[in-house]
């Protein structure tokens, strides 16, 4: 078995996943997200303190598994600095105490197999990763071929989804809020511009729109908020849905899937089920539990990388807040 943690940012977990069955055994996680709603976002240092009190008490619940383990896996990139240390430490730990080895894992490549938990992969494959952090497109042959087409240039689409909620003092997480109140919206009411409309560029940029929603409400009401929500969600699908049509010019869609914990949101799964059809092209979704932050994603990589001898030595094991694949 492999146990593997999670800390990147605002979630503490912990999982016990199966090398031979791919079977996820023990998955628990803490959210933070009461913590950190009165400041209207994630506050790092905060983090690292809860995840500190956190991990250790997940810890102790999977105990009766060390004597079965065969490796520790944690997330090492992309996150917070001071979150991701939290979890590293006790993964260099458990690796020293136990004599196990450990595997080194990028964040984003384990939102990928929140595709595959329980299961076998499919590749290859065109992914869509939308989160608080990201927004990008990659080509995924293998674990070690991934390639990525398209990024923002700024605000990521999860991000945009809490800084809109901010503005409207709904709290945080932005994403599921907005969601709620766009669904008695009118989509239409409020013309925000799709962004990098113009641009012959496969690349994502929110700042633009997140500002044009700040001045549609200097002079809104609060009976316009699900309006204003409802416009602004539509266009900034479209706009994922806009440059995705122009890479799909240049490469056909076979199988297709969307990442991250902005992949929850049901307007945008529908707007590219409706992108898919005319492809025929498969769609692949994480079961919405799996889509924000887990341990049980991180885990079925490292079974992958397990496999692979892809394990890190302690003293080469480094911290990066900012990374891409």
């Amino acid at each position: 078995m492999i146990l593997s943690i999670e800390s990147s940012c605002d979630d503490s977990a912990i999982a016990i996943t199966d090398i031979k069955t791919k079977k996820l055994l023990f998955h628990k996680k803490i959210s933070q997200e009461l913590e950190h709603s009165v400041y209207g976002g994630v506050v790092p240092e905060l983090a690292a303190r809860l995840h500190a009190e956190a991990l250790p008490k997940i810890l102790e619940q999977v105990k009766p598994y060390f004597s079965e383990l065969k490796a520790v896996a944690v997330t090492s990139t992309p996150g917070l600095a001071v979150t991701l240390v939290e979890g590293v430490t006790m993964a260099k730990a458990i690796s020293i105490a136990l004599e196990i080895p450990l595997i080194s894992v990028n964040h984003l490549i384990g939102h990928i197999y929140s595709l595959f938990i329980d299961k076998e992969t499919q590749f290859p494959l065109t992914v869509l990763l939308v989160s608080g952090g990201h927004t990008q497109v990659m080509q995924v042959e293998s674990i070690e071929s991934i390639t990525t087409i398209a990024k923002s240039m700024d605000d990521s689409f999860g991000e945009s989804f809490d800084k809109v909620a901010k503005m409207m003092d709904l709290g945080y997480p932005g994403g599921p809020v907005i969601q709620e109140l766009a669904k008695d919206g009118d989509r239409t009411r409020y013309n925000f511009t799709i962004p990098l409309s113009q641009s012959p560029l496969i690349a994502f940029s929110y700042s633009g729109l997140k500002n044009a929603v700040r001045v549609a409400l200097q002079d809104a009401s609060k009976s316009d908020y699900k309006d204003i929500a409802a416009s602004f969600e539509h266009i900034a699908t479209m706009h994922l849905v806009q440059k995705l049509k122009k890479y799909f010019k240049k490469v056909q869609p076979k199988t297709f899937a969307i990442v991250g914990g902005a992949s929850a949101n049901l307007y945008l799964r529908s707007e590219i089920e409706k992108l898919l059809k005319p492809h025929n092209a498969k769609l692949l979704l994480s079961e919405l539990k799996y889509c924000s932050d887990n341990a049980a994603m991180i885990g079925r990589v490292a079974i992958e990388m397990y496999e692979k001898k892809m394990f890190t030595h302690l003293d080469e094991l480094s911290i990066s807040a900012k990374s891409s694949i």
